[in-house]
């Protein structure tokens, strides 16, 4: 297939592009750059299969080849992100949704949409199904993202059974490794940042908040699962090892051997963040076959490995 990634030069874009040049098909990668990073994708600047553009999905999109699939994952993700790029992250959830739906109508594409755990809110259901329509602040901070993301499935669905398009929904969870940022805001690259630097953990509230932290590679096996499926409605990805973000903090610390401790803040919780959050993969496991693999115990050390070599670099 030629597949075109949004947000390619992101995070999960990056991952997404080398997994689907392992599987044989053509990437042409598309990015603004905002938040994303071209030394993401700097290995594959010689794969004849892929391809970039600096592009804002937010303006006209034309690709002149045939397209057989399109995963939409141009987004800020982070809150330090979309807090700093608030207008731009309605934009392209709306305008950029929009622009790439009828992207993939012209080319008869099959459309992916990657949409977030995040338009849950912050849940009164837990664990948290599809068919939660979720607790969200509209005219709050994050509203800008959550909102955003509601808006881009609601659109989807409409493409979906107005033109006939056939398209996907994907609900991430918390998702963690290599390629994250360390100043994107995020709690895994924050605590691994400041235990590596010998700093004590900050951590917000009582932390007693729940979060559970799935590894990339299980995301990327439940996106190509949901591309290659036959199912239009949202399903969530996520893992069911969920924990309190101060069990986390203990866990960071235990893993890079900092002894700094951990540090609280109570008055500088960010308005509007989740107490809980834990999918239910009833959906993911029945229609995909899918299961997370890839433990904590498995994943942080290698994400912290990941981070070492950063500071490192960043220090020569």
């Amino acid at each position: 297939m030629r597949v075109v990634i949004t947000g390619s030069s992101g995070f999960l874009g990056s991952h997404l592009s080398d997994r689907f040049l392992q599987d044989g098909h053509t990437v042409i990668g598309i990015d603004n750059l905002l938040t994303g990073n071209l030394r993401n994708i700097a290995h594959l600047s010689d794969n004849p299969r892929f391809r970039f553009i600096q592009h804002d999905v937010t303006q006209h999109i034309d690709i002149d080849e045939p397209i057989d699939a399109i995963l939409h994952f141009a987004s800020p993700a982070s809150p330090i992100d979309y807090l700093k790029y608030p207008i731009q992250t309605l934009k392209v959830g709306s305008l950029g949704t929009h622009n790439v739906l009828g992207l993939a109508k012209a080319k008869n594409a099959r459309f992916l949409l990657a949409s977030t755990s995040e338009i849950y809110g912050d849940p009164l259901e837990h664990p948290q199904r599809e068919s939660y329509s979720g607790n969200v602040d509209p005219i709050g901070l994050r509203g800008v993202y959550d909102e955003a993301k509601r808006f881009a499935e609601a659109l989807t669905m409409a493409y979906h059974r107005e033109h006939g398009i056939d398209t996907r929904i994907i609900r991430i969870f918390n998702t963690y490794g290599p390629r994250m940022r360390l100043d994107d805001g995020r709690v895994v690259p924050n605590f691994i940042g400041q235990a590596l630097r010998g700093e004590a953990l900050t951590v917000y509230g009582d932390g007693q908040q729940t979060r559970s932290f799935q590894y990339v590679s299980d995301l990327v096996e439940g996106v190509s699962l949901l591309l290659m499926s036959n199912f239009s409605d949202p399903v969530n990805i996520g893992t069911l090892e969920e924990m309190t973000i101060l069990e986390f903090a203990y866990r960071v610390n235990e893993a890079t051997g900092n002894t700094a401790g951990i540090i609280f803040k109570q008055a500088d919780r960010i308005v509007g963040d989740p107490q809980t959050r834990r999918p239910d993969t009833t959906r993911a496991h029945s229609v995909l076959g899918w299961k997370p693999r890839i433990t904590l115990a498995e994943g942080l050390p290698t994400t912290i490995q990941y981070f070492q070599e950063v500071l490192w670099a960043n220090k020569l």
